[in-house]
């Protein structure tokens, strides 16, 4: 038996053309992008306490720690010699290579200013457990995807800059416990984040080639954005309302060494 096909239902599933594809790319950062959780308000607009801080730096470090090692789980999978020296250096930068200490060193710096040990925030133990299942969960993505949508899900940096900028100037006008030291990370993200997401944006587009791919691409955004914001909500929900600390973690005014 032959089926009706609605006018235009196999037009509607060619690809977009590449400034479609990146504008549907930018339009999930601008629903989804966790500058708009209620826990980033809160820490850039001064109204963290110290502790509550210190919990967010601490579970975040739980987050720098794994980029690297989705960064080299990807490498693994690439057989294009180009393509792993591009994205090596992402490796080098949150890992440190000669000279250079790199992002995670100056995330613990971070955690120094707080007052946390650096072996207590590298072990993870007070870290929520939804902080690791979150960016364990963002590695194992990167390992099972397809290529193209593996890059794509690094695309949350195409949106970065802002929300370091907005961070950078709150905690060192609301904090005391902040200083310029302590915010280096930041500063520093603010010129890899475009030149990373400059490259994997022009990645996607010449290598997404059918509309499923790119829909595929899109989701990885989304669910990087996921990954981001269930973070926050953890934080959230631990630290600030209702206060329901799971055993183990970080607690205010307890043990952090």
């Amino acid at each position: 038996m032959n089926e009706s096909v609605a006018p235009g239902a196999f037009a509607e599933r060619q690809p977009l053309s590449p400034d479609a594809f990146e504008a549907a790319i930018r339009a999930v950062g601008a629903e989804r992008y966790h500058d708009k959780h209620p826990f980033h308000r809160l820490l850039h607009g001064g109204r963290l306490d110290r502790d509550q801080v210190r919990a967010w730096a601490l579970n975040r470090y739980c987050y720098q720690e794994a980029v690297p090692r989705k960064d080299a789980a990807f490498i693994s999978r690439v057989h294009d010699r180009e393509l792993r020296r591009e994205w090596i250096h992402r490796i080098h930068d949150h890992d440190g290579l000669g000279e250079e200490a790199g992002g995670i060193e100056r995330w613990l710096v971070l955690t120094d200013a707080l007052g946390l040990s650096r072996d207590y925030v590298t072990s993870r133990r007070g870290a929520l457990p939804a902080t690791k299942f979150a960016v364990e969960a963002y590695v194992r993505f990167v390992v099972e995807q397809p290529l193209v949508v593996a890059v794509a899900s690094s695309l949350t940096e195409l949106f970065a800059p802002a929300i370091h900028r907005e961070r950078i100037s709150g905690m060192l006008a609301n904090y005391d416990f902040v200083d310029e030291r302590a915010v280096a990370y930041f500063k520093r993200r603010l010129q890899q984040a475009p030149r990373d997401s400059g490259f994997a944006l022009n990645f996607i587009k010449t290598n997404a080639r059918t509309r499923a791919e790119q829909d595929a691409c899109v989701d990885a955004v989304r669910f990087k954005c996921d990954v981001l914001w269930a973070q926050l909500d953890a934080l959230h929900h631990a630290y600030v309302t209702p206060g329901i600390t799971p055993p183990g973690a970080f607690r205010p005014g307890g043990a952090t060494d």
